[in-house]
């Protein structure tokens, strides 16, 4: 087999659902088609052996010896190239299966760390989580029942062709039987998809939520929201229930059908044939065929109504993957080339100098994350980056040389090592200063095994105060030429604040660094301070100064009032 996933998955067509599917095929085309060859090979060797067995039939009807063991062998030989196309076709849909999945996981991940802060602003959890969850395996499923549905059709033809030579009121009777009976199963697809969909989409809805509970949980329990979020999580969850007993229940129909009426056909089709075996107008051998193809159709004809389904779900999957993949990222880059300087905000007029701390205290905590954004390039904004426009740059040199480290930012799962590490590229000494610069050395000698300590999800195992000295840690590791810290010791002890503001000042000494906080122990550190108010440059100054000359300042930074 070949290995998966793709290096490159490529540049998918996200022009409509139909199109990506059909970009899917066309990029794996050539198992497809093999495996298509494999299937349908399959299903005409099944579709010859009730022939084959009607003429051992008659031939023993005939005392023929010879012709017995003639036919015989042909049967043992039509069993062997069954099973060993079985196999093959098994493999090829396998392949088929993980190549679609894996490479819409690829292309929705590669485009997910495009988007960055865009998506979750596009995009609930939940539905992003539905296209993990299920919509992946939907797409797969599409082209897996390609193999088995191409051949199904072409063993129904087979059947017919067969059946009409042989008794043309036989075959007459099958030919309509069969497609009367796929319309006879068709109105209960669409119920089924839409009572699907509101499952997929309450599904979603539930994951949502269920995130933003576990997101905040210390703090539901200290408001005493913990049982007011439960109560509705259980209502949603029974919602979620109830829809999947609706899909249940219209599934079995579905099945019920697909029993019950073949189930009539096989009965016309034999009682039809035994009429004119009596009258001799059809060979007993015969009769076991047409009996045999009766029952073989079931097969074929539920493998058609199951390509159908898939087909649909396929369709209803590439949508959801495609409305992601449409998604633009809010900001976007040009080619110019990064000299670096002054990173200026003309709209606020926030000027961050090259090689110094400084400090940016807003009377409204939202005007400075506002601000490092638009430093950041993370929304729209006036930013100069040296000579150069901060919007001409490209984005991967923006995000590369100006980081913006905030505390929406999360652990990932892996070693602890690794998530300090995110470039690969840190000695073990410049691990160690980054940990003693962000106090965080004493949660990494609690941990057994150190920094090879395995992180759960987001971090969930540390407390606030440890994930943001770990975040920080992670963010003086990276040694970006900007780096750009909102709020980072807003959840640590005013001990604990003390010794980062004194260690950021030395891990950072010459590097341009820019630190958006009202707290006066780490505003006292720095060689700067810029007051906003009203999300403009309302003072400029050391803090000591500042808090002599703007009252306004002082007002701010002492929790006063102005």
């Amino acid at each position: 087999m070949r290995p998966l996933p793709e290096a490159d998955p490529g540049m998918p067509d996200i022009r409509s659902p139909l199109r990506y599917l059909w970009w899917n095929a066309r990029r794996q085309s050539r198992a497809l088609l093999t495996g298509i060859a494999f299937a349908t090979l399959w299903w005409l060797v099944q579709a010859l052996v009730p022939a084959v067995l009607g003429k051992g039939v008659d031939a023993v009807r005939a005392q023929d010896t010879r012709a017995l063991l003639t036919w015989s062998a042909i049967l043992l030989g039509l069993g062997l190239v069954q099973a060993v196309t079985g196999i093959m076709r098994h493999r090829f849909a396998v392949f088929n299966w993980l190549s679609a999945a894996y490479r819409t996981v690829q292309l929705t991940a590669r485009h997910a760390a495009r988007l960055g802060a865009t998506l979750p602003k596009r995009l609930s959890t939940g539905e992003v989580v539905s296209v993990g969850n299920s919509d992946i395996a939907h797409i797969g499923g599409s082209m897996d029942i390609l193999l088995r549905g191409t051949g199904a059709i072409v063993a129904i033809v087979t059947v017919t062709v067969i059946l009409l030579s042989t008794s043309l009121p036989l075959g007459l009777l099958v030919l309509f039987g069969v497609p009367l009976m796929a319309l006879a199963v068709g109105p209960l697809l669409k119920p089924l998809h839409r009572r699907q969909k509101r499952h997929r989409d309450l599904t979603g809805d539930l994951s949502t939520r269920s995130a933003d509970i576990v997101a905040g949980l210390r703090v539901l329990r200290g408001i005493g929201g913990e049982q007011v979020f439960a109560g509705r999580y259980r209502e949603e969850s029974q919602r979620v229930r109830h829809a999947g007993v609706g899909v249940a229940k219209v599934e079995s129909l579905l099945e019920g059908a697909q029993i019950v009426l073949p189930g009539l056909l096989i009965a016309l089709v034999t009682g039809l044939g035994a009429s004119f075996a009596i009258a001799d107008e059809i060979t007993p051998g015969q009769l076991v065929s047409f009996y045999t193809y009766a029952v073989f159709l079931i097969g074929p004809m539920r493998t058609i109504t199951e390509t159908a389904d898939r087909l649909t779900k396929g369709h209803v999957a590439a949508r959801r993957v495609v409305r992601i993949l449409a998604i633009e990222p809010e900001m976007t880059g040009g080619t110019d080339e990064a000299v670096g300087g002054v990173l200026r905000d003309s709209y606020s007029g926030v000027t961050v100098l090259p090689g110094r701390l400084t400090a940016l205290a807003a009377g409204t905590p939202e005007d400075a994350t506002v601000i490092a954004d638009r430093l950041g390039r993370y929304s729209a904004g006036d930013v100069t980056f040296g000579p150069a426009d901060l919007a001409t740059l490209p984005i991967d040199e923006v995000r590369a040389r100006i980081l913006v480290a905030d505390n929406g930012a999360r652990l990932f799962t892996g070693r602890l090592r690794d998530e300090l590490d995110v470039r690969g590229t840190a000695s073990a000494e410049q691990i160690q200063q980054a940990l003693y610069a962000a106090c965080a050395e004493d949660i990494v000698e609690a941990l057994p095994d150190g920094l090879d300590a395995q992180v759960a999800e987001a971090g969930r195992e540390f407390s606030g105060g440890q994930q943001q000295r770990l975040r920080l840690a992670r963010a003086l590791l990276a040694d970006p030429e900007v780096l750009i810290l909102v709020e980072p010791t807003s959840a640590v002890d005013a001990h604990s604040e003390a010794r980062i503001a004194e260690r950021l000042a030395k891990a950072r000494a010459g590097k341009t660094t820019l630190v958006c906080t009202t707290s006066p122990l780490v505003l006292d550190r720095t060689d700067q301070v810029i007051y906003v108010r009203d999300g403009r440059v309302h003072a400029e100054g050391t803090h000591r100064d500042l808090l002599d000359t703007s009252p306004a300042y002082a007002a701010t930074v002492t929790r006063g009032e102005d």
